[in-house]
């Protein structure tokens, strides 16, 4: 039986991967010292075991315990290690612009790459499909599509004729490949760049009028692109707009400013990200729905461990 562990951000998933799988649930002991060293020990043993690790790289503290726990599971003899990161937290630093800029994306995978052992990262919707290859040696990774879950979330959005559409042509391929599947239209907006921090949109690519425009993008943080991308489909006619997302992260007051904005019905997110369960639960208004990613990832742990 296949055990699984888990960072603490990421219990609940854990709990509801284990459930789906008819996996063990592991256990950790953690003390906190005062000098902010940290204990950890795996106290269910791990020997001859396929073991998996649960954990987003929300932060670098969070990065640094699934490191560190993968690494004690190959010390004790673990059978098989897989690491399963549900949000890879520097998808956005994946090349240097400027010059000088950490390429994070890189450095986080190396790290990774040192775990003393042949292991598997397995990753949900990456924002750049060049990340996979950042990984080095003995680790293979794994770049695992939620395209199921996204097409089950417009299945339960759609009323009437609908558009799937995404904030900027950078998603377009995506983004079509969904609509191709589901028989729709797919549309994006043109941008042009006024400044380092400011955008115009300029056109929309498709016929939108009378429709309902369900915009899909992989990774939600203050949604700024996201309501000028829903203010250009308004213009054009929409006649409802909603929004899907795989990585919900909604920072500081980022979701009360996109119910806040008018334009939006509804955003489905996954909980890939724990911040998208977590002010779900606290709104209770139906604004954000969260689809959990578990039987997505017991599935895949299923099969590869069979």
């Amino acid at each position: 039986m296949l055990l699984a562990f888990a960072t603490p951000a990421y219990e609940s998933l854990r709990n509801a991967i284990c459930q789906h799988g008819g996996f063990q649930a592991g256990a950790i002991e953690r003390i906190e010292f005062p000098d902010g060293e940290r204990y950890r020990r795996l106290t269910t043993e791990v020997a001859d075991r396929d073991v998996v690790f649960v954990g987003g790289t929300i932060s670098d503290a969070d990065t640094l315990e699934l490191y560190d726990l993968a690494c004690a599971a190959a010390k004790y003899d673990a059978k098989t290690v897989t690491l399963v990161i549900p949000y890879f937290g520097y998808a956005t630093m994946e090349r240097a612009v400027k010059p000088g800029e950490v390429v994070t994306a890189k450095t986080r995978a190396r790290l990774l790459s040192t775990i003393p052992a042949p292991a598997r990262v397995v990753m949900l919707d990456l924002h750049s499909e060049g990340i996979p290859h950042y990984f080095e040696g003995a680790v293979k990774p794994v770049h695992l599509y939620g395209k199921p879950l996204i097409k089950q979330a417009v299945r339960e959005l759609a009323e009437g004729p609908y558009v799937l559409a995404c904030t900027d042509a950078g998603r377009a391929k995506w983004v079509e490949s969904l609509a191709n599947d589901l028989g729709v239209n797919a549309a994006f907006v043109f941008k042009r760049r006024l400044s380092g921090d400011t955008t115009q949109v300029s056109a929309v690519s498709a016929q939108v009028e009378g429709a309902h425009v369900i915009i899909y993008d992989d990774m939600i943080r203050t949604g700024g692109s996201l309501i000028e991308a829903a203010k250009a489909y308004k213009n054009a006619g929409a006649t409802r707009i909603s929004a899907i997302t795989t990585h919900g992260l909604f920072p500081g007051s980022a979701l009360d400013k996109l119910a806040g904005c008018g334009l939006l019905d509804q955003v489905i997110a996954t909980d890939s990200h724990p911040r998208a369960a977590l002010l779900a639960r606290e709104r209770q208004d139906g604004f954000l729905r969260v689809m959990s990613i578990a039987g997505l990832l017991a599935g895949y742990l299923k099969e590869h461990h069979a």
